[in-house]
């Protein structure tokens, strides 16, 4: 898939903003932080809401005529007849954010016509800032500015399978799908958006999240990034998240892959859990 459109000034724009965002995101975590708890009892910081607002007005005000989809923001339905829709998560790991740990980023997608085509996902604490456009290329950016390809293993099949899972949210499953993969190499990370640029740039082969807690926020901005680099990302039963569904929760679990294994990872999952293939 390519992206129908120039999206050059879309992709600097977001990758200015995720800096911008994660630079205000890094000069809160160094003080006292109020921690609130929305419905559901997700966390919720003074640095969600600033990074939320210079995020969100600044689309608006390049992109007039898109939608914007923000977990720090009521869902007004109006995403739902949009051909362009932003997908943003201010501070993905929130948690991590709270405890004074690493694994938390700024996170900003673009969908059209419903797939993710444009991706960024910002590191306060390094500076790194990983990006991609569906269709042309996938790069991590250093704090000084070098911008470098990144590309996806090419690992095909077991033995050697590398996974990285969720820290505060690790399924009981994840063994048997360890076992089932042939898996002994596993790292825990808090951001979804973390754990897939990690795929993305070779680093892990694959990530696996079999609950129904991850919302379109999550995973927009990394699918497109993880798809320019040669990954794919799906549900557990290898179908395409739907990010123009109604529904903000991709109910049936994360896959993200490096692309080679990921046939294999779907038919293995499959097995582990009784399901024919």
């Amino acid at each position: 898939m390519s992206s129908p459109v120039d999206l050059s000034h879309e992709l600097d724009v977001a990758r200015e903003l995720a800096r911008e965002a994660a630079a205000l995101v890094r000069r809160f975590s160094q003080q006292p932080m109020a921690v609130k708890h929305k419905a559901g009892g997700e966390p919720v910081t003074e640095a969600d809401l600033a990074a939320n607002t210079l995020i969100v007005s600044r689309l608006a005000q390049e992109f007039p005529g898109d939608a914007v989809l923000s977990e720090e923001l009521p869902d007004d339905g109006s995403r739902l007849g949009s051909r362009r829709v932003w997908m943003v998560d201010p501070i993905d790991g929130t948690r991590d954010f709270i405890r004074g740990q690493t694994g938390y980023v700024v996170m900003i997608g673009l969908c059209l016509d419903g797939r993710p085509v444009l991706g960024v996902v910002a590191h306060p604490s390094t500076g790194a800032v990983w990006s991609g456009v569906v269709g042309q290329a996938a790069w991590r950016e250093q704090p000084g500015g070098t911008r470098t390809p990144v590309q996806t293993s090419p690992l095909a099949e077991p033995p050697g399978v590398r996974i990285v899972v969720s820290q505060s949210r690790r399924s009981p499953q994840i063994d048997a799908f360890r076992r089932a993969l042939g898996v002994t190499d596993e790292m825990t990370v808090g951001s979804v958006g973390l754990k897939v640029a990690l795929v993305a740039q070779g680093e892990r082969d694959l990530y696996l999240y079999p609950g129904e807690q991850t919302k379109l926020w999550d995973t927009c901005g990394p699918e497109a990034i993880l798809i320019a680099a040669g990954g794919r990302m799906s549900d557990m039963d290898g179908r395409p998240l739907d990010y123009s569904k109604a529904d903000l929760n991709n109910r049936n679990g994360v896959v993200a892959s490096n692309g080679p294994l990921h046939d294999h990872v779907i038919r293995a999952l499959a097995s582990a859990r009784g399901k024919a293939t």
